[in-house]
Order: C-alpha cells, then sequence, then structure tokens
C-alpha cells in the first residue's frame, strides 16, 4: 500500500502518474481508443463527407446509465478494500487485549507459558497474511523450528491450526489451576475472534465480484466509446479524437482501479499492508507480555513487493 500525507503536493502526486503501473494499462487503451475513433474522423470528414449523425440525447441517457453503474461498481470494490482494512484491525485490537488479558492473569513466574502465546498469536497474523495470498511461507513465522515445520506441513488451513493450538494452550494453564472459571469465560470470546477474522478474510478473497457484472461493465465502456464518435462528429469535426479517448480515459480508469481494489490483501501497492500490520502485532504482544523477541519478523523487501504501482 501507498502510503502518502494528503493535501501536501498536488504537482508532486500528478508526477507520480509518469511511474503508474495502472497509467500504463489505461493509456494502451485509451490509445487503442484514439486511433480508431481518428480512422472513423477521416473517413467521414475526407472521405465520405456525407451528413451522418445519431442524437445526442441517446448517449447523454447511455452516460448516466453508465455512470450509475460506475459508482456502485467503486462503491462496491472500495466496500471490500475497507471491510478488509476493517478486519485486519479488529485482529490488532483482538490480539493486543488477549496479551493484555494473559499478561494480567497468567503467573508472573510462568514466562515459558508467556512466550509460547506470544509466538502463537504473532504467527498467526503473519500466517494469515499468506494464506490470503498463495500460501504461508515458513520462513517468516518467528521461533519456528524444523519440527514445528513438520507438524504444520501436515496442516491444509495453517491459521487454523494455529487458533486451535492458541485455545489449547490456555487450557492447558487453566487445568494446572492458574487460571480460575472467570478467567476462561473471558478468554473464549478473544480467542474466537482469531478465526472470525479469518473467516471473514476468506469470504472476501472467495467471493469476488461476479465476473458476467465486470465483463458487462466492460462491454458496455467499449461499445459506449466506440458509438460516441457518431453523434459528435457532426459538431465537433476532429475536436471528436480528443473528447472521446478522455471519455474512454476516465470509465476505464475507474473500472481498472476497483479491479485492483476490490482484492485488497495481494501484492499490488494499493492493496492492505498486512505484513506491516503482523509485524505491529508482533511487537505489540511481545512488549505487552514482556518477553524477549529474540528472533525478528522477517518482511520481504518492499521493491520485490510493489512492482506494480498506481
Amino acid at each position: 500500500m501507498i502510503i502518502y500525507e494528503t493535501n501536501q503536493n498536488f504537482w508532486r502526486d500528478i508526477s507520480h502518474l509518469t511511474r503508474s503501473w495502472t497509467m500504463r494499462r489505461i493509456l494502451r487503451g485509451a490509445a487503442g481508443v484514439a486511433a480508431f475513433t481518428s480512422v472513423f474522423c477521416v473517413l467521414f470528414i475526407e472521405v465520405w463527407p456525407k451528413e451522418f449523425t445519431i442524437p445526442s440525447t441517446i448517449f447523454s441517457l447511455l452516460g448516466i446509465v453508465l455512470s450509475v453503474l460506475m459508482v456502485f461498481r467503486t462503491n462496491s470494490a472500495y466496500d471490500r478494500w475497507y471491510e478488509g482494512r476493517r478486519l485486519w484491525g479488529t485482529l490488532v485490537n483482538n490480539s493486543r487485549n488477549l496479551a493484555i488479558m494473559i499478561h494480567a492473569t497468567f503467573p508472573k513466574e510462568d514466562m515459558q507459558s508467556r512466550k509460547e502465546l506470544a509466538i502463537l498469536i504473532s504467527n498467526f497474523a503473519i500466517s494469515l497474511k499468506e494464506h490470503l495470498r498463495k500460501g504461508v511461507i515458513w520462513s517468516e513465522l518467528i521461533h519456528f523450528t524444523p519440527e514445528d515445520q513438520a507438524s504444520y506441513q501436515t496442516k491444509k488451513h495453517i491459521p487454523n491450526h494455529i487458533a486451535s493450538l492458541i485455545h489449547q494452550k490456555v487450557q492447558v494453564v487453566y487445568r494446572s489451576g492458574a487460571l480460575g472459571d472467570a478467567d476462561m469465560i473471558n478468554f473464549k470470546p478473544h480467542m474466537q475472534v482469531f478465526m472470525d477474522v479469518a473467516g471473514a478474510c476468506e469470504r472476501i478473497k472467495k467471493t469476488p465480484i461476479p465476473f458476467s457484472y465486470s465483463v458487462y461493465i466492460k462491454l458496455l465502456i467499449l461499445g459506449y466509446s466506440v458509438m460516441l464518435p457518431f453523434g459528435l462528429i457532426q459538431d465537433f469535426g476532429y475536436f471528436t479524437i480528443p473528447l472521446v479517448t478522455f471519455i474512454f480515459f476516465t470509465f476505464i480508469g475507474i473500472e481498472i482501479m476497483a479491479a485492483e481494489i476490490e482484492e485488497p490483501f495481494g501484492l499490488d501497492c494499493n492493496d492492505l499492508p498486512t505484513g506491516d500490520i503482523a509485524k505491529t502485532i508482533t511487537t505489540n504482544v511481545f512488549e505487552i507480555l514482556s518477553v524477549d523477541q529474540s528472533a525478528p519478523v522477517t518482511q520481504p523487501a518492499t521493491t520485490d513487493l510493489y512492482t506494480k504501482v498506481f
């Protein structure tokens, strides 16, 4: 995700477009429409100069319909992106709250249990971010031994396995008599939140915008742009070329940006910074539990992550 300060430097933000991966995609499509419109204008002005036009009212109505669809498309994509951020915010808060409860209720001398739970809570966030991509990267998990890897590799759902280990560890401490019944009642909601967050994130990842709806919007944008020169040629002549190109640029740009943010857990530059959030959880949990974090969280270099910049 690109981190920036809003309302700071308008022209500097605009200059960023020269490095934009998304902008290059938009411009390639706009160039194709510009070429088609140029050929159309030459044919109707120079080669076949006959009076032919379509009432502009039709395009006004189609433009309104297309605009409404684009608003719905953008809102749907942003809602998915924001819900993903809200879920990871819930994971941060719940991890901190669970760590605080562990720190307040576990025996102070039981540093081993504190450290094990700090590792498990941290590794849940680290594993979840890759579970929502292409699979867990073992080298990123902290304090992860070859024995742990051998055990984890038998599981298909690593975050689910780690959440189960958190439950088991708290149960072990409870059965030892160090925790009371009231403590367990307070622990259970916080431990359940882990899988609630994971399940909600999986729902976003595995339920994209319906394919037919996405394709229909693209076809409507293309059809509108192809037909638009018929309504503008008589009034604007060769100026139809930049007008149609800019209108296509506007609509297809919104569509491409919506398509990028509707999948918020990937590695595009506008996706959520789940790696940074997981690192924050690790730092906070180890600090709350007063446990030494001797093995730092390793994250891929930023240059490897965001090869596609908006």
